[in-house]
């Protein structure tokens, strides 16, 4: 068994393993080239099996234990009637503010074969484990509703405020799609699933609790593989829990040691270097938070990563130094 499927199960495998949020991106000279030299646009690589996947591999080169499928949260929301283009952020191809899109049920795996293409392409080039993940209901009503990138969201706080019942319609056909999403991509051989919630730190608790958890449980019900719940920037960590998710990845700032005071000594988490940190943080101050990070989890249960994904100005040099500390452990 990988250290990473040793870690999910709550074991303590020879050292933490590691992987990256956006560790296939922009920081990588080496997705630059390839992404220069397609001529592809952003939502053409994403449907583009053979690149796709090559771009998914790409970080075998810095070390890490686990893959993630290059692909977006947005995917699944084009077939369902809102398709978003990216330049460079993401936005509605066709938005009229203050109009949520038509959205029709799908079939899933119909709609998007590249997606389970992609994953199959990668497993025939690596025995590495391979992550997919998708979107959480509420964050993507969050995009649908805003049209694109959101700041503070003011429309769809509007929406929510005097339309919940249809936000609740809305939702729930979002978490159907994204169980039956997540459940293509572990046929296809995803060994875990990830469920993004990138909004989370746009609501108070009880908003979450009602427009955010009962989808996210929704979203993870009867999934075949390991699950993990990522909530931007969200500090209940026992809704995180409530989730039903296998593993619960962490926001910087906190131990794992007192995670786990609270929520139980097997609870298994993922995280939690901040991602500032390695744009702005030294060498040495990175070896530190990695140090410390895997001393508070005593390696057991615990697959090192960062509290978001990799940021644009980070250094490509700085992500390989992170991985080297981690394949090092206590040692580095």
């Amino acid at each position: 068994m990988h250290l990473f499927q040793q870690a999910v199960a709550g074991g303590k495998p020879s050292r933490v393993p590691v992987w990256l949020m956006r560790q296939a991106g922009r920081y990588d000279p080496a997705y630059q080239q390839l992404k220069r030299q397609s001529g592809l646009a952003l939502g053409e690589l994403f449907r583009h099996p053979q690149l796709a996947a090559e771009i998914s591999l790409l970080p075998r080169a810095i070390g890490v234990d686990a893959l993630i499928i290059f692909q977006d949260i947005l995917t699944i929301l084009a077939p369902m009637g809102a398709e978003f283009v990216y330049d460079p952020k993401p936005r509605l191809r066709s938005f009229a503010a203050g109009q949520l899109p038509s959205l029709h049920p799908c079939d899933v795996a119909d709609a998007m074969p590249f997606v389970a293409e992609t994953l199959r392409l990668v497993q025939a080039e690596s025995s590495l484990p391979l992550l997919g993940f998708a979107g959480a209901p509420l964050t993507l009503a969050v995009f649908l509703v805003e049209g694109g990138s959101f700041g503070r969201a003011q429309n769809f706080r509007r929406f929510m405020q005097e339309q919940p019942r249809q936000l609740h319609v809305l939702l729930a056909l979002l978490a159907d799609h994204t169980r039956a999403y997540l459940q293509l991509q572990v046929e296809a051989g995803a060994a875990a699933v990830q469920l993004f919630e990138s909004a989370a730190e746009l609501f108070s608790i009880e908003e979450y609790q009602e427009f955010a958890l009962p989808y996210q449980q929704r979203a993870l019900a009867d999934q075949r593989a390991a699950t993990i719940i990522f909530a931007k920037n969200f500090y209940d960590l026992s809704l995180l829990q409530r989730s039903g998710a296998t593993v619960i990845s962490l926001p910087a700032g906190i131990s794992i040691s007192s995670v786990r005071q609270q929520l139980g000594a097997k609870t298994v988490v993922q995280g939690n270097i901040s991602n500032r940190l390695l744009v702005q943080g030294s060498k040495a101050m990175i070896k530190q938070a990695v140090q410390e990070c895997i001393a508070a989890s005593g390696g057991r249960g615990h697959i090192l990563n960062l509290d978001h994904g990799i940021l644009p100005a980070t250094s490509y040099e700085k992500v390989r130094h992170l991985v080297a500390c981690a394949a090092l452990g206590a040692s580095c």
